[in-house]
């Protein structure tokens, strides 16, 4: 009589700086369908994993702050095609982590919608909120400019949640650390799109892992310029709210945001408004004399 074959369950790994580690302690996380059925593994990130998650970002940022908006743009919109490519693998797993067929699709395919939404911003949301100021005796210029390494909470809405909360971070020249507690397996075949998306290594770093035990570190990370929390119990926003006053990074709260529906101020709540002075004498502009 032939032996029950064993299944060979896939372990899924990090995504940081363009690569897929495995958690650097070693641990996973137990994956399991609506019957209770163990179906793979995720890995467990650690503080050290968030350490090197930031450290990817920021050296991504100045290169990725630099690209033309149009170049941006592509970037994000090659990705929706990448999501298109995976869409059937991407069902299934949301299928197997709880959402019905149907409400998988739709799912999948709103959150490429999004990423078609803020790929056509990126070359446009800086002419909406930019502006020439009317002050005397002087040219003065405001423009938006991106925040920095952005720390997001996943929320709970599967892929769509995640895109809905990354595509206005990075659509603005931001780069991010995203950590999911839910849906890993979604999150990490999502990084898998990014990888062949043709964006920079490290623009975008998912770490899977419990938020109780990355959560601090989130908010207290003095390279972590901003950090968008979706929704949790009032105990853990109130600690994160706290740690992030350490360096006055900006805690963005969309707990009771309609963020899954995409909107310019959700893109521009993570830029920074500059402004440039640049004196005028006699009616010429002083450097600029002929």
């Amino acid at each position: 009589m032939t032996a029950a074959r064993i299944e060979v369950l896939k372990t899924y790994k990090l995504f940081i700086n363009g690569q897929f580690p495995r958690a650097e302690s070693g641990r996973v996380m137990s994956v399991r369908d609506s019957k209770g059925k163990l179906i793979a593994n995720a890995g467990k990130a650690s503080r050290k994993d968030l350490r090197e998650a930031v450290s990817a970002a920021r050296t991504a940022f100045s290169g990725w702050m630099n690209k033309s908006g149009y170049n941006r743009g592509q970037i994000l919109y090659r990705l929706a095609e990448m999501i298109a490519t995976k869409k059937l693998q991407l069902a299934e797993e949301l299928i197997s982590q709880g959402f019905q067929r149907t409400k998988a699709l739709q799912n999948i395919e709103a959150a490429i919608d999004v990423l078609v939404y803020y790929s056509g911003w990126c070359d446009k949301y800086n002419q909406v909120v930019s502006t020439i100021n009317p002050v005397a005796g002087v040219h003065n210029f405001s423009s938006a400019e991106p925040q920095g390494v952005v720390g997001i909470v996943a929320p709970k809405e599967g892929l769509l949640g995640m895109v809905a909360v990354l595509a206005p971070v990075i659509a603005g020249g931001n780069t991010a650390v995203l950590v999911c507690e839910y849906f890993p397996l979604t999150a990490i075949t999502f990084a898998e799109c990014i990888a062949t998306s043709d964006m920079s290594a490290g623009v975008v770093n998912i770490l899977t892992g419990e938020l109780k035990e990355l959560h601090p570190h989130i908010a207290s990370h003095q390279e972590i310029q901003a950090v968008l929390f979706t929704g949790g119990d009032a105990a853990t926003k109130k600690s994160m709210m706290s740690a992030a006053s350490a360096n006055v990074k900006r805690f963005n709260d969309w707990s009771r945001v309609r963020y899954l529906s995409p909107k310019l101020y959700h893109l521009t709540a993570f830029q920074e408004i500059k402004t440039t002075w640049h004196s005028v004498e006699s009616g010429i502009t002083s450097g600029q004399k002929y």
